[in-house]
């Protein structure tokens, strides 16, 4: 038995999440470091370059939620809830690519449309 469709992209939306989270780290870690330093509470709400990390990072757990969701569906073969969690990854996509359309949830909309052709029995 080899790695199905099903399988792919619930472990795709799952290391999406945590890439995110990780890159966030990453990307603004001396953003983040500063707001350590300072107490962390309240230290976000009036730096833009602070605001961005938190929301960016804030972003990950979710879509890593959501990824386990996949994985435990795809496990139990429930197509359908595949499917649901494809179309809110479209919409969220969709969203965020009119808003920001260099932004990275491209890759989101990506595994999102694979999840929904699941979903309908399009892919096995």
């Amino acid at each position: 038995m080899g790695i199905t469709w099903k399988h792919a992209a619930a472990a795709a939306l799952l290391a999406l999440g945590l890439l995110h989270i990780l890159f966030g780290l990453a990307r603004f870690h001396p953003a983040l470091t500063a707001a350590l330093h300072e107490g962390l509470v309240n230290r976000f709400g009036t730096d833009d370059e602070r605001r961005l990390a938190f929301w960016f990072i804030a972003f990950g757990p979710p879509i890593t939620l959501c990824g386990h969701l996949a994985l435990r569906a795809a496990a139990a073969n429930d197509l359908a809830t595949l499917g649901l969690i494809g179309l809110y990854g479209c919409a969220i996509g969709v969203a965020g690519i009119v808003a920001f359309p260099q932004s990275p949830l491209w890759g989101l909309l990506a595994v999102s449309i694979v999840l929904v052709a699941i979903g309908r029995g399009w892919l096995a």
